[in-house]
């Protein structure tokens, strides 16, 4: 495994992160404790979850909530120096219940949602605490507030956000910068060559203020694993899915037939086309078996020459680069 900073941290991240949001939902404990096992034998260092996983992500469905936490917490339960080889992420904003203040970001939500992952997860700290989507009803000074006390406290090391858009980038960390706090290191998106939105202005804000990228969904919900080949068998059979797969056939076919040429899963060349982007950390993947996390370790050694990058680009286009240029003059 090979290892990168956390934007502008001193902190080493794994290229590829292990996400649990299938662990107790589509994933037992018995497999999940599996996966977690070989996880760190191959180095994979960064863990991420949420508070929200382990269930239907759907408020009205909320006993499976914070199951994805419970596994991890008996994982690291076992001892054997579990705790001090992970990096340890997980994700606040959701609703964890059906009270008016079980979501979002107010101070309030934030030391109890701390606090409840911290004993789901059997820990005394959360190396990156990850705000899962931008509050905009709560003013900054008020999560910064609550965020701050945590670290003082020792509870949290890091914070970083997700789903956050270049401008609530550069409102936290001016707002942060004012309070003389570290602010966000990270960014957790939607990124996968065909999903490249934020490059027009997501990427530009991070880089300017040193955040490190975490793309999740590096496979595109599997469209970029092999699709063609694989839509006949479970959920890539289903409908929804087989639909997409024949709104972008045309572009499949030129990618599956690329990666059948250079020799290489299609899955390893678009996790390999992310980790060759300098603003990328460590990006997301999420196994539902020990096999599957193994098939993935091939990624980070990759190296894509620049003409199979420029055809990989004809074939996913992005929206033509960075703001204003990709519109204007």
């Amino acid at each position: 495994m090979t290892y990168n900073h956390l934007g502008r941290t001193g902190l080493k991240v794994s290229r590829l992160g292990l996400g649990t949001m299938n662990f107790g939902w589509v994933t037992d404990e018995p497999t999940s404790f599996a996966i977690l096992d070989r996880a760190v034998e191959e180095g994979i260092n960064v863990i991420d979850t949420a508070d929200v996983y382990g269930g239907p992500q759907s408020p009205d469905m909320a006993q499976g909530y914070g199951l994805s936490e419970e596994i991890i917490g008996r994982w690291l339960a076992q001892g054997g120096g579990r705790r001090d080889q992970i990096v340890l992420a997980t994700k606040l904003y959701q609703p964890m219940g059906t009270g008016p203040n079980d979501k979002y970001l107010s101070a309030y939500k934030i030391r109890r949602a701390a606090e409840a992952s911290l004993r789901r997860l059997q820990t005394d700290h959360i190396d990156l605490y990850q705000m899962h989507h931008v509050d905009r009803s709560t003013p900054w000074d008020e999560i910064w507030q609550a965020m701050e006390q945590l670290v003082r406290e020792g509870k949290v090391t890091y914070v970083g956000s997700s789903n956050f858009a270049g401008w609530h980038i550069a409102t936290a960390q001016q707002e942060a910068s004012k309070r003389h706090f570290l602010g966000l290191v990270s960014e957790q998106s939607l990124y996968n060559l065909n999903a490249r939105t934020i490059e027009l202005e997501l990427i530009p804000a991070l880089r300017h203020y040193g955040l490190g990228l975490i793309p999740w969904s590096p496979l595109g919900g599997g469209l970029l694993g092999g699709a063609l080949q694989k839509a006949d068998s479970g959920r890539r059979s289903s409908p929804d899915f087989l639909a997409t797969v024949e709104q972008y056939r045309p572009q499949l076919e030129r990618y599956e037939a690329l990666c059948a040429d250079l020799g290489e899963r299609p899955a390893d060349i678009a996790l390999a086309w992310l980790l060759h982007n300098p603003a990328v950390a460590t990006t997301i993947v999420g196994p539902r078996t020990p096999e599957q996390l193994t098939d993935s370790l091939r990624a980070p050694h990759l190296s894509l020459s620049p003409e199979t990058l420029r055809t990989l680009d004809e074939i996913w286009p992005g929206l033509g680069g960075e703001a204003p240029e990709a519109y204007a003059w």
